[in-house]
This record gives structure tokens, sequence and C-alpha cells, in this order.
């Protein structure tokens, strides 16, 4: 089965003959009537649910069946396939969410807050967070394009508390609230993808964003570290907690990371000194898709 937003229904049209497993279409669309194109589908998502009953028995199965395969961006080596089973899911969901739930004050993420990606669930799950706000019992709003003026109306009328993003769309939801001349006040948002500039932390911080950086990659699910400020450093010079929140951050549970040389020794952790990382976590990914 394929679900396919109907903007990419012409897309679809040209390759659904090079698609010979997929029996069924369901669209998905933002239109009061989705552009079907050609196409025969089952049905429009949102009314395929409407019409099915809520209640479903799932089948058992063994927890190291294959739930999820994407192809990661190429960002730090070659673009792969990677995939992952549901225990590796379940754990990184559960790591993800008691990482960020006993944050005491910065960076905090709870059944109070309100939750909007800003990364694609593409891009390496959107971070796992849709799973942890699907667990924390937290409304979730998706925004669908990413365009910056609707992304801050988002903001504004849902509530929302709680995103993530690579600096690019940062800097763009920046720049919509200073045109709009609005704060954006009581947002937390987790920058990963690239490092976070320190200019642009500052920006953020002096709109109201809680900004802090996050490390990973697309073969561990992908969260490894977090850059969540302490309580005590909050207080006295804001300049340090800029420092801390630029930083790649501390391990969330269950994850091991060293620092090494091209020989596996250790290096020091001093910002200078080059290095590899090296990782353990429950739920890196098992293998790679082949690509040919």
């Amino acid at each position: 089965m394929l679900l396919v937003n109907d903007e990419f229904v012409p897309t679809l049209e040209g390759i659904k003959n090079q698609l010979p497993k997929v029996k069924r279409l369901v669209v998905m669309s933002d239109r009061p009537v989705p552009q079907t194109g050609g196409l025969a589908f089952a049905g429009e998502y949102e009314d395929l649910l409407l019409g099915a009953s809520p209640d479903y028995d799932f089948p058992d199965f063994d927890e190291n069946t294959l739930a999820t395969t994407f192809y990661t961006t190429g960002t730090t080596g070659s673009p792969k396939g990677v995939y992952f089973s549901h225990r590796q899911l379940v754990l990184h969901s559960l790591a993800e969410m008691a990482f960020f739930g006993t944050a005491a004050k910065q960076g905090r993420f709870c059944r109070d807050d309100v939750y909007m990606p800003i990364t694609p669930m593409f891009h390496a799950h959107a971070w796992g967070f849709p799973w942890t706000a699907t667990l924390s019992g937290v409304k979730q709003v998706y925004p669908g394009r990413y365009d910056p003026a609707l992304l801050l109306k988002l903001i504004k009328t849902e509530g929302v508390t709680f995103t993530h993003g690579v600096p690019t769309i940062l800097q763009m939801l920046l720049g919509a609230a200073t045109a709009a001349n609005t704060d954006l006040a009581g947002l937390k948002m987790v920058i990963g993808g690239s490092e976070l500039p320190k200019g642009l932390a500052r920006q953020a911080l002096a709109l109201g964003v809680d900004v802090f950086a996050g490390y990973g990659m697309s073969e561990s699910a992908p969260l490894l570290c977090v850059a969540q400020v302490k309580s005590a450093d909050l207080i006295g010079d804001p300049e340090k907690a800029v420092d801390i929140r630029t930083k790649a951050g501390i391990p969330v549970p269950l994850v091991d990371i060293r620092l090494v040389d091209t020989d596996l020794n250790e290096v020091p952790h001093d910002g200078q000194t080059p290095g590899e990382v090296v990782v353990r976590a429950p739920w890196l990914t098992q293998g790679y898709v082949d690509n040919a």
C-alpha cells in the first residue's frame, strides 16, 4: 500500500509501472477535493479513517521484525539505505521520552507541551519525536509544507511549545517572526542536521526561543546526545549558556559515546583535538539496504 500526498500524484503517474508490488493507493490532501490525476485510489486518508472502526486487534509478531526503511542524506558520508526493527524504535522512543522528560527547566518535553515537527518524517523518523509525543499523550500539529509564515501562524494559533529542525529552518522562522514584529516566547526548539552557530542561537534566544542542539545519525535512529543546560548554568553569564547550547551535548540514556583517533585511542574532550565518534546504543541500525 502506498500513501501519497496529492502534490506528488504527477510524479507517481510517471513511475507507477515500476511499482509492481504496490496493490493499493491512498491519497492524502489538505485541499477540499484531492487531486488524483489519472490514478485509481482506494480513498482519501482522512475519509478512510472516519469510516473505519477505532478498534483493531493487532496480530503479535517478533519485536525484531523490520519496521522502517529510509535513505540517509549523505550529510557525513555516502547516501545509504538503513532499516530499524520495532524493538529498536521502541527503545529509542523510551530513551528520548526519559531524557527530555527529566530536564528540570531548560529543554523539557512533557505532556503539557504542544508538538509540531519542522523536520520531515522521512529525515530519520523526524528524530523520533512523533512517537515520543504519542507515548507522552501530547497534542501534535503537522504543518505540511514548511512555509515560514504558516509555521509562525500555527505556533501562535495552536500554542506550539516544542519543535525541532535544521539551522536553515530556524533562520527562516526567526526572519518571519522579526518581519511580523512578534516574539516566540515559550517555544522550545532542538537544532540538528548541522552545527548550531552561536550567532543564530543568540538571535533565537533574543526572540524568546529556548534553542539547543542535538546530535545523532540516520544510522542511530537518530538520537545520541542533546545539549541541555543545567539549571545552575542558566544563572549568571548568558554567554556560558550559549556555549553549552551549541555543543553536541551529553549522551541520552542507553547511549555510550567515545571520542577516539584513527587508532581508536581516546582523545581529549577539549574541542580542539580532532577525533572520530564511536557509539554504542541498542537502536543502532542492524544493517543497510542494498543501494544497487
